[in-house]
């Protein structure tokens, strides 16, 4: 009896010494050698065969398991602990850093106004007619470019105050610096 090997996996043992190799190993044999009975059992596990391909590639196909979503999520979730106070404290950071340059700026505006003319600005809005700054800055904490509180010039020492409203600027936005320090005192 020499093995026979249909479709590359299944062995069956029939009598037929002409078909086999001289070490012993099964070669496939042709179709049209096989008999009604071989050709059916040929057909059917070339079925099963096909059938559990589709069925391994279905699961394949199905997607990601609970275990394995949960396993993502937590690893993301350890991620996003660790960056978000970092990216939050940046922007804080920034924030602040931006407060600060904007009453830099108007600050030495003011000044040269003062220098040029003699006397304090109104308003922002003059420092802006005069071409001192392009528009008045926005305050980061509030939005918005309202929000200013100004300062009027000091009484000099004969007890008369220099002319004009705006001495100093100060941000009008509630809260506290990252170090403690009033928004409203920088």
């Amino acid at each position: 009896m020499t093995p026979l090997r249909l479709n590359g996996s299944l062995r069956v043992a029939i009598p037929s010494p002409s078909r086999g190799t001289a070490s012993g190993r099964a070669e496939p044999v042709p179709r049209r050698l096989l008999g009604p009975l071989e050709q059916r059992l040929a057909d059917r596990v070339h079925t099963e065969q096909t059938a559990h391909r589709a069925r391994a590639y279905r699961h394949v196909l199905r997607g990601f398991t609970l275990v394995e979503l949960l396993v993502v999520m937590a690893i993301l979730a350890t991620l996003l602990s660790i960056a978000a106070p970092r990216y939050f404290g940046a922007v804080e950071h920034a924030r602040e850093n931006a407060l600060r340059q904007s009453l830099a700026v108007m600050r030495d505006n003011i000044d040269k106004f003062y220098a040029d003319t003699g006397r304090y600005p109104d308003d922002l809005a003059e420092l802006v007619r005069r071409r001192y700054l392009r528009a008045p800055p926005v305050d980061p904490y509030t939005d918005s470019s309202e929000s200013w509180i100004f300062v009027p010039p000091p009484a000099a020492a004969d007890g008369r105050a220099a002319p004009g409203r705006v001495y100093d600027v100060r941000s009008g936005a509630p809260g506290k610096t990252r170090g403690g320090t009033e928004l409203s005192a920088l």
